[in-house]
C-alpha cells in the first residue's frame, strides 16, 4: 500500500473513531443525567407535551451541571435540544439592559429616582403620559403605569426604515400611542416592554453608543459569554448550532408546527432581541448573583422586589420566585416568536435554565413550566417543614 494513502486511511479511521467515541460519550452522559434526575425528566416531559416540538432544561448546583432534553429541536428529526445551542432569549434581555442602567448609575451618569424626562426630554409624552412623573426606577420595575405593548412581526409594528430595521425612538412612540397609561406612576405593577425600550434610548443617550454595542462591551465581553450576542439591527441570522423556533398550536395530542416568522432584532431591541444558550444564561445569572457584574449596593437595589403574585416578585430587571424547598430564586423569563425561556439562580449555587422552541399565544403551559423549574431546583434540596 502506498505510504501516503496509508497515512490518509489511518487519519480517516482515526477521525471516525473519535467521532464514534464522542457520540458514545454524549449518549452515555445523557443516559446518566436521565437516570440521576428522573423527577426532573418527568417534569420536563410533561412540560414539553404541552409546549413546543422540543424542550430542554440545563441545571446544576455550583459543582456540577446536567442537561435533559425532550422532543426535538428540529421538526421531523430526532434532534435533542442541547445546552450549547443558540436560542432567542426574549425578555431575558431585560436583565442585561437593567445591568447597564445600574452601571451608569454607579458611574453617576443617571439617578434612578430622577424623572426620565431629565434625560430624554419630550420622549414620554402624549396619550396621557408625563415623563416628568415617571422615574428611571419606575421603568426598571414596571411601576410607571405605562401600558403593555408587545410587538408582533408584520402586525403590531411601527413604520420601519427602508432596510426593514426599526429605530428605538419610533418603537417607543408607537408603543406609547398604542397603549394609554394604566395607573399613576408608582401605584401599580404593569409588565410593559415599552419601559425597556425607553431604557434602551436612555442607554444610547448616556453612552453615545447603539444599545447593542453598549450591552456587548459592558456585559457580554467582560463576562466572556462566548455564545451570547445582542444582534445589530439587520442581523437576523441565528448563529449555528441553533435550536429551530416554531409557531404552532396544540389541541390534545394534535399539533401543527410551522417555522417561526423571521424578524429584525431591532423590533425587540433592549426589551428582547438577544441570543444566547442555556449554558451562557446560567453563567450570566450566576456571575450577577456573586457580585461579578455590579457593586453590592447596585445588586441589592436590583434584588429589592415588589410582590407581583403569591411567591413571585419583580425587582429592577430581575424576577423572583420562591421554590417549594425554600429560599429565593432570581432570574428572568423570556418569550419571542419561536422561543420561550426561563433562567433562575439561587445564592447557594443552584440554577436552572429552560427553553422550548415555541411561544404559545393561548393555552400556555405555565403550570408545567413552574413545576419543571421547582423540581429542577429542589430535587436535591430539603423540603420545607
Amino acid at each position: 500500500m502506498n505510504t501516503r494513502n496509508g497515512k490518509k486511511l489511518a487519519s480517516v479511521i482515526g477521525a471516525v473513531c473519535a467521532t464514534v467515541l464522542t457520540l458514545s460519550s454524549s449518549a452515555a452522559q445523557a443516559a446518566t443525567a436521565e437516570s440521576d434526575h428522573s423527577d426532573t425528566l418527568a417534569a420536563l416531559k410533561a412540560f414539553q407535551a404541552a409546549a413546543g416540538p422540543g424542550a430542554a432544561v440545563h441545571a446544576g448546583n455550583g459543582s456540577e451541571s446536567w442537561t435533559l432534553s425532550a422532543g426535538t429541536g428540529t421538526v421531523n428529526a430526532n434532534r435533542p435540544v442541547k445546552a450549547d445551542e443558540h436560542i432567542r432569549i426574549g425578555s431575558q434581555t431585560k436583565t442585561f439592559t437593567a445591568v447597564v442602567v445600574l452601571q451608569l448609575a454607579e458611574e453617576g451618569r443617571v439617578s434612578l429616582d430622577a424623572p426620565i424626562d431629565d434625560y430624554l426630554p419630550g420622549v414620554v409624552t402624549g396619550n396621557g403620559y408625563d415623563g416628568t412623573r415617571i422615574t428611571v426606577r419606575h421603568l426598571l420595575q414596571h411601576t410607571g403605569g405605562i401600558g403593555a405593548y408587545t410587538p408582533s412581526p408584520g402586525l403590531k409594528t411601527p413604520p420601519s426604515n427602508p432596510d426593514g430595521t426599526f429605530n428605538l425612538s419610533a418603537v417607543v412612540r408607537y408603543a406609547l400611542d398604542a397603549s394609554p397609561p394604566v395607573s399613576a406612576p408608582g401605584e401599580g405593577f404593569t409588565y410593559s416592554n415599552t419601559d425597556y425600550y425607553i431604557l434602551g434610548m436612555l442607554i444610547e443617550k448616556l453612552t453615545g453608543q447603539p444599545v447593542h454595542k453598549a450591552v456587548t462591551e459592558r456585559v457580554i465581553e467582560p463576562l466572556d459569554l462566548p455564545h451570547t450576542l445582542f444582534p445589530a439591527p439587520g442581523d437576523r441570522a441565528l448563529p449555528t448550532p441553533a435550536v429551530n423556533g416554531y409557531h404552532g398550536v396544540r389541541v390534545g395530542s394534535f399539533h401543527v408546527w410551522v417555522p417561526a416568522v423571521s424578524h429584525d432584532p431591532s423590533l425587540f431591541s433592549s426589551t428582547g432581541a438577544m441570543v444566547s444558550t442555556l449554558e451562557d444564561l446560567s453563567a450570566f445569572y450566576q456571575a450577577l448573583a456573586t457580585g461579578k457584574v455590579l457593586s453590592a449596593k447596585s445588586l441589592a437595589e436590583m434584588r429589592t422586589a415588589r410582590q407581583v403574585n403569591t411567591g413571585t416578585g419583580y425587582g429592577l430587571g430581575l424576577q423572583t420566585y420562591e421554590p417549594s424547598c425554600g429560599g429565593t430564586a432570581r432570574g428572568h423569563s423570556g418569550g419571542v416568536p419561536g422561543y420561550e425561556t426561563f433562567t433562575l439562580t439561587m445564592d447557594d449555587g443552584r440554577y436552572v435554565s429552560i427553553v422550548t422552541n415555541l411561544l404559545m399565544q393561548v393555552g400556555r403551559p405555565d403550570a408545567q413550566l413552574r413545576q419543571l423549574m421547582d423540581t429542577a431546583l429542589c430535587e436535591d434540596a430539603p423540603q420545607r417543614d
